[in-house]
């Protein structure tokens, strides 16, 4: 359980390597634990359960797997050049990345995340544009039809996208569809669509499609993405990094 909730999710094999144990020792446990409803399983491995339709506390998500999200950090940040265009949406993971943007020159960042915007407005050497529209008081971030058609003006090197869930079909969703429009405005206006998701994201369902594996060109996780995503993401040509430290 502690595994687990410390990382989000985690395949059977990584459970039997880090606790010890048999992986026969494994499913058996995390069968009974999902029977009791305090893990759900899924193809290969368990997550924590949640809703579909209901993303959990922002609180609850800087502490989720908060090591694997500043590897994956610093991994966005060296790719990122001195210079460039990009926007960050809504996320813990877009935060934690902002955080490591801090030194760059030259940067013009376009943001519905106020947590983004406020961490950022310490870099005197770079420019942060704030979108307008509705703040969602449980984590600052701006969503709603003017958030759209802010977004809409722009045309930025780098569309920096956080996601709540990837699904087996390939699928990127969220829960939010004032978010998740945003969120696909973004990627329209992108000449390249970056994702950074922590393990923890891949086979957590969630209710709204944003898009498609297809629509994205680089992935930063913190660790081997489970089956079937490697195969998927070969097939969908994306390129991606697992970030190590």
């Amino acid at each position: 359980m502690t595994v687990v909730h410390a990382q989000g999710s985690a395949t059977v094999e990584h459970l039997a390597d880090q606790l010890g144990v048999t992986l026969q020792t494994v499913r058996r446990d995390v069968q009974r634990l999902a029977d009791e409803g305090l893990l759900a399983r899924f193809h290969g491995g368990v997550r924590v359960p949640g809703s579909t339709v209901e993303n959990i506390a922002h609180k609850q998500r800087e502490s989720l797997n908060a090591a694997g999200k500043a590897r994956i950090a610093r991994a966005v940040a060296s790719a990122v050049p001195d210079g460039c265009s990009l926007i960050l949406n809504i996320g813990t993971t877009t935060e934690a990345i902002a955080k490591e943007l801090r030194q760059h020159s030259g940067l013009r960042v376009i943001t519905n995340n106020l947590n983004v915007a406020h961490i950022l407005s310490t870099n005197t050497k770079s420019e942060v544009i704030v979108v307008g529209g509705v703040v969602r008081g449980r984590d600052l971030g701006i969503v709603g039809e003017a958030a759209v058609d802010f977004i809409r003006q722009f045309k930025v090197d780098i569309g920096l996208i956080g996601i709540s869930g990837i699904e087996a079909d390939g699928s990127l969703r969220d829960y939010d569809y004032r978010e998740v429009k945003v969120s696909q405005t973004i990627i329209a206006h992108a000449r390249e669509v970056w994702v950074a998701a922590d393990v923890s994201k891949f086979n957590r369902p969630a209710m709204v499609e944003v898009a498609n594996l297809s629509q994205i060109d680089r992935l930063f996780t913190d660790a081997e993405p489970p089956e079937p995503f490697p195969a998927l993401l070969a097939q969908a040509q994306v390129r991606y990094e697992i970030a190590l430290h």
